[in-house]
């Protein structure tokens, strides 16, 4: 597995919940895990507004946004109808309870897909 990167114990991810995976450069991805034990990774942001998916409710697969209750598809990231857009998704494998994300995508995917810089989901930035 040397393409894949160890990231933690599917233990480790909430069942009907998610972790983040900080990443040096870009926005963090979401790591979720549902009531089948099936693990989904996608970037930690909601087309619509920017919001946390991390943040939100994890039912089947698929996650509720908590700012405008949008229902993104774990499996692909795909907003539900009427809603329309996506958010990036990567791989992941699970092998003896241990997940891993392909190490190629999170060095170069979504890159430039930026946080809010106001309202709720801003990120909180040290005083100078």
């Amino acid at each position: 597995m040397n393409d894949w990167k160890k990231i933690c114990l599917v233990t480790d991810i909430p069942v009907l919940g998610s972790r983040c995976v900080a990443r040096q450069v870009g926005m963090d991805v979401a790591l979720f895990r549902n009531d089948r034990d099936e693990v989904f990774a996608l970037l930690d942001r909601c087309p619509h507004k920017g919001g946390p998916l991390s943040q939100g409710l994890v039912f089947g697969a698929s996650v509720a946004c908590p700012l405008h209750n949008w229902i993104i598809g774990l499996v692909d990231g795909q907003a539900r109808e009427p809603d329309k857009g996506s958010t990036p998704k990567f791989q992941v494998r699970v092998a003896d309870g241990v997940v891993y994300l392909h190490a190629d995508e999170l060095a170069t995917l979504a890159l430039t897909e930026t946080a809010p810089t106001a309202g709720p989901c801003a990120r909180k930035t040290a005083a100078a």
